[in-house]
């Protein structure tokens, strides 16, 4: 298994795995369109595990020269606990680390304690914040 820059070639099984993993999006969070933006943003921030020719996992990052971000960090479900997920982690710190970027946020549901519980193992502390977000219309 192996981390590497997103390829086009790899678009419909990352559809496959977020549908998997991500029931139910729609709007800002439809699959096929978050794929299309980061893309666009070509900021080499889209990362998949493979394993031999099955994507397993994605992390999206993000920078914006202040903190930095994670998103869609996803691994397919037969796959959890086998480290895809830290080691996705990892390699997204890495990367936003060698831009420069001194912290790091991810958004978990509150009562998605396993959830929690991981991203704690790997050092992600609670912070006592609050989340807003707004959709912008085109």
């Amino acid at each position: 298994m192996n981390v590497r820059n997103y390829e086009s070639s790899d678009c419909a099984e990352v559809i496959a795995l977020w549908d998997a993993v991500f029931p139910g999006s729609t709007g800002h969070n439809d699959p096929k369109a978050s794929i299309d933006r980061k893309v666009a943003a070509d900021d080499g921030l889209f990362f998949v595990a493979a394993d031999g020719d099955s994507i397993v996992g994605t992390v999206l990052a993000g920078y914006d020269g202040h903190r930095g971000w994670l998103y869609s960090v996803a691994v397919a479900p037969d796959r959890r606990r086998d480290g895809i997920g830290s080691q996705l982690i990892r390699h997204a710190e890495q990367a936003l680390a060698q831009r420069g970027c001194p912290k790091l946020n991810i958004q978990v549901r509150a009562d998605n304690a396993a959830v929690v519980a991981f991203y704690e193992s790997l050092g992600f502390q609670i912070e006592e914040r609050i989340s807003m977000g707004k959709l912008i219309e085109e």
